[in-house]
């Protein structure tokens, strides 16, 4: 008999022993589980992501003789083609040494894959707020750190039409009921929202940006179509849009 209570008492310190391990692999750097499962969807985001890229190219080409509008309307085709929960671009924090497929959606399956893009607000490109929001403690916590973020850091969004740089305004912490951080604010703008503080939903933190790059100048749809285009007419003298 006291050798099944030795088993039982080894089986329950074994166990306590994980639950702290697991507990403490969270407190410093995130929810081990969650995280193994999002990793595996930021694998299938990226194949999506490059058939976004192809579709994107082949769009620039057919608008390459369109100058005004047309990275509006470059992402509006792209929000037009993408589902809930499906590849919509990349997103990178250079000061954080962070990047990540971003995905369309907010719902929790959506963001159990990596940032997602608020449904209701613009896409890079045309007027208005860029809303995109991010877990801090599981599934790979892609904005634990954005706390961190100071004015003047930058925040890229890789998008297939185009490359967009945001530099930092402010962090504000806010209700979750705050809706008006993702209104119009009469410029291109960015902002990135997470549970606040961590372990806990009770408020938001939200990091302003302000579009700091020409926009025609990234457009790396801009330079495929120019590139096709050269290669197409190799006796003929062609200049970049």
């Amino acid at each position: 008999m006291r050798g099944v209570w030795r088993f039982i008492a080894s089986v329950l310190i074994v166990s306590g022993v994980l639950l702290l391990a697991d507990a403490a692999i969270t407190l410093l750097w995130q929810e081990p589980i969650s995280a193994l499962i999002a990793h595996r969807e930021q694998s299938r985001l990226r194949g999506q992501l490059r058939t976004l890229d192809r579709l994107s190219a082949a769009d620039a080409r057919a608008l390459a003789n369109e100058r005004s509008g047309r990275l509006a309307a470059l992402a509006r085709r792209e929000q037009s083609r993408v589902a809930s929960g499906h590849a919509l671009g990349r997103i990178r924090l250079p000061t954080l040494h962070r990047s990540y497929v971003v995905v369309q959606g907010t719902d929790p399956a959506s963001l159990r894959k990596g940032p997602g893009h608020y449904p209701g607000t613009p896409l890079p490109g045309q007027p208005g707020t860029v809303a995109v929001a991010g877990h801090r403690t599981t599934y790979l916590a892609p904005f634990k750190t954005i706390d961190r973020l100071h004015p003047g850091d930058p925040v890229v969004l890789e998008m297939p039409y185009g490359s967009f740089t945001y530099r930092v305004q402010e962090s504000r912490v806010v209700a979750p009921s705050a809706v008006w951080v993702t209104r119009n604010a009469g410029y291109p703008r960015l902002v990135l929202s997470a549970c606040h503080p961590l372990y806990s939903a009770s408020k938001r933190i939200v990091v302003f940006a302000r579009l700091a790059t020409p926009i025609e100048d990234e457009s790396r749809a801009a330079s495929s179509s120019t590139t096709a285009t050269s290669s197409a007419s190799a006796t003929t003298s062609t200049t970049s849009q």
